[in-house]
């Protein structure tokens, strides 16, 4: 009997990396992983020879346009990416019977919250991204109620671009930097997180909906740095500004924690502090 196939999207990205660097744990599945080069998500039709060729059980949609800034001036291609693309890989999962996990983010939230938005919490992005990532969901639902959404946040890993890289790099190069601290949220190892999609996949028990999964505690970029220069024993001064000191071309939810009970309880995930997964991470990034 052959395997069921998990076809992956978004290969080159750090959610991608990790799946593939994690799939030697999962012997009685069958991965494929796709990136821009087989499949450019610009084009909603650019899947269906993929779906054809390996029927797959499942599907990861790790893909995504990301760039939260060029977002506002690039409205047409986060659209397509983030959205239609997105109501075009839903269709398709239908028609092939393939369950799609489908991630998406915190910034659909409008960012004026006070406690860890619940999964129900009504969607109100403050940029086009968030926007557009919302429309991805919604389209997701509407074509196939076999879907499975999990918003994540502030991603990291050793591999890739994200946060803990650049603040790594700027501590070496520079005495004192500037990171804004009234931001508040919760990291994300791009690791716990795949970890966390084949628990769902693993578990026989597909509850289609939305979910929350992000590493445990809540924090601003300010602290974050602050535990990144301590833990990699660093000597750069860190110095806590406020959001009106950085400007961006698109604007940030001020609160974008998450309740992640549901994810929790549903497939029974350890919930990891996000101290613990740092060390982790950068364990790796200092070894290299």
């Amino acid at each position: 009997m052959s395997k069921p196939v998990i076809l992956v999207t978004g290969k080159n990205g750090q959610l991608g990396h990790a799946l593939q660097t994690i799939t030697p744990n999962f012997e009685d599945y069958h991965f494929v992983f796709l990136g821009r080069e087989e499949a450019d998500l610009s084009n909603p039709h650019a899947l269906t020879a993929a779906f054809e060729k390996y029927q797959p059980a499942y599907f990861v949609n790790c893909a995504a346009y990301t760039a939260v800034d060029k977002a506002e001036s690039d409205q047409e291609n986060a659209y397509k990416v983030n959205g239609e693309t997105v109501g075009a890989i839903a269709m398709l999962c239908k028609q092939y019977n393939t369950k799609l996990i489908h991630i998406s983010t915190d910034y659909v939230f409008n960012g004026q919250g006070t406690a860890p938005y619940p999964v129900n919490h009504p969607a109100e992005p403050v940029n086009y991204y968030g926007y557009s990532k919302w429309i991805g969901e919604k389209l997701a639902l509407e074509n196939n109620p076999q879907t499975v959404i999990i918003r994540t946040s502030w991603v990291y890993s050793y591999y890739g671009n994200n946060f803990v890289k650049t603040m790594l790099r700027l501590m070496k190069e520079r005495p004192e930097i500037r990171v804004v601290s009234d931001q508040l949220g919760s990291p994300t190892y791009a690791f716990d997180l795949a970890d966390a999609i084949m628990a769902v996949i693993k578990s026989g028990s597909f509850v289609a909906g939305v979910y929350h999964y992000s590493n445990a505690g809540i924090i601003s970029w300010y602290d974050f740095a602050v535990a990144i220069r301590d833990k990699a024993q660093l000597n750069s001064n860190v110095l806590p500004i406020p959001t009106t000191a950085y400007p961006t071309p698109a604007k940030r939810p001020a609160y974008s924690a998450m309740d992640t009970t549901k994810i929790h309880g549903q497939y029974n995930l350890a919930d990891k502090p996000w101290q613990q997964s740092l060390e982790l991470c950068l364990r790796e990034l200092l070894k290299a």
